[in-house]
């Protein structure tokens, strides 16, 4: 494995989630002082994902055709103009376009994943992609408390300071990426196709019964993610009292617990457990998380709402690494690009679902966001048991 390259993708990788994690703490509240209703925090959040869903498989395939470096770079710029974008937010509309811009720059996540799977084995592959997800992790460490600083430091109402700062930490990730981060694969394929039509993709790889499984898996994890997610700002704020900066920290201690299990625990609990076991355990993490969030209430907010955090923590750091890893196992190497590609379309889809729903759900109570995560999560935890017994991979060479 080459490590130099890595490292220089950790580093991108860590700028551009800086920048997203920046933005996703405070955009909720944001959305709901630009006067929209709660059905509406969620319809506008949907694009974000929406245009993930369209624009990943194209991004895979492309990087499948003409390399990972150069893709890597257009998005990430695409990514660096929709933050502008962002700055200048002072309606709906406004706010609606930077969220679709920024979508459509952030869908190449799988062409990371894809330069991962260039320039490692099997063997190590899940280990070095816990690596990437600790790039996530330390973003969310530093983003949300800088978000709600920088929020904090805006014009009332308005969010200047938070976009031109996330514009610049792209442009610096963009910066990086041009001079130091190589090109990684070695073949290209002329012959990739390039499409738009998602949803046969999505069809095709249905057909396969691992693939299938692992995406389903993927689909239901990041829906109840995602309701947990749009949810906790509002109750921390609405119910609990925090103030934005309170609600950056809760978010930093996330992004902290996800660095550490992410970082220094998969490489361990995947040679202990196998990955396997790993979907398994992350369901029931979930699970208990999921349930302890809305019932701890303000009085025991320290510690019981940050052990349900952790819980939430550890369920990602179980789960995400080990689907990846999976996908690429279960996928002709020549096909490992198009095929993340499909795989971050279906979780964005899923984005799309929960956070549509979160808002709706939230507005009938607080605690059914938290609950149907939970139930959702329960039917993920009898596909992870299926998928323990689906045939191991057939090892190409």
């Amino acid at each position: 494995m080459r490590k130099s390259p890595l490292f220089v993708l950790f580093i991108t990788i860590f700028l551009d989630m800086l920048g997203f994690g920046i933005i996703i703490p405070i955009l909720p509240i944001f959305t709901k002082e630009l006067g929209a209703q709660d059905y509406q925090i969620g319809l506008i959040a949907m694009i974000y994902p929406i245009m993930n869903f369209f624009f990943a498989p194209m991004w895979g395939t492309l990087s499948d055709r003409h390399g990972r470096r150069p893709i890597i770079l257009i998005s990430v710029f695409i990514t660096g103009v929709a933050y502008l974008v962002f700055a200048q937010v002072n309606g709906l509309i406004i706010l609606f376009f930077s969220r679709m811009l920024s979508g459509i720059g952030s869908a190449n996540i799988s062409v990371a994943q894809a330069y991962i799977a260039d320039v490692t084995t099997p063997k190590e592959r899940t280990k070095t992609l816990g690596f990437l997800g600790a790039a996530f992790g330390i973003g969310f460490i530093i983003g949300p408390t800088l978000g709600g600083f920088l929020k904090s430091i805006s014009a009332p109402g308005q969010v200047d300071w938070v976009g031109y700062v996330t514009a610049g930490m792209s442009f610096i990730n963009f910066g990086l990426a041009y001079f130091l981060l190589p090109e990684s694969l070695k073949t290209k394929r002329a012959d990739a196709p390039f499409n738009f039509r998602v949803v046969t993709g999505i069809v095709k790889e249905l057909r396969k019964p691992s693939i299938r499984e692992l995406l389903l898996i993927n689909f239901i994890f990041i829906s109840a993610f995602m309701l947990m997610q749009m949810a906790s700002s509002l109750m921390w704020k609405e119910v609990d009292g925090l103030s934005d900066q309170q609600i950056g920290y809760v978010f930093a201690f996330v992004g902290l617990a996800t660095a550490i299990v992410q970082g220094a625990l998969v490489g361990r609990m995947v040679k202990w457990l196998g990955e396997t076991k790993m979907l398994t355990y992350g369901v029931f993490f979930m699970i208990v998380g999921l349930v302890m969030l809305p019932l701890v209430g303000e009085s025991y907010f320290i510690p019981l709402e940050l052990v349900g955090l952790a819980l939430v923590a550890l369920a990602n750091g179980c789960l995400t690494p080990s689907i990846t890893s999976l996908i690429t196992k279960y996928t002709d190497p020549k096909d490992v690009g198009q095929v993340l590609g499909v795989n971050q379309s279906f979780g964005s889809v899923a984005r799309a679902a929960g956070m549509g729903v979160s808002g709706f759900l939230y507005g009938m109570n607080f605690h059914v966001p938290f609950f149907v995560g939970a139930f959702l999560m329960a039917i993920c935890f009898w596909l992870a048991n299926n998928f323990s017994k689906t045939p191991s991979p057939v090892h190409h060479s």
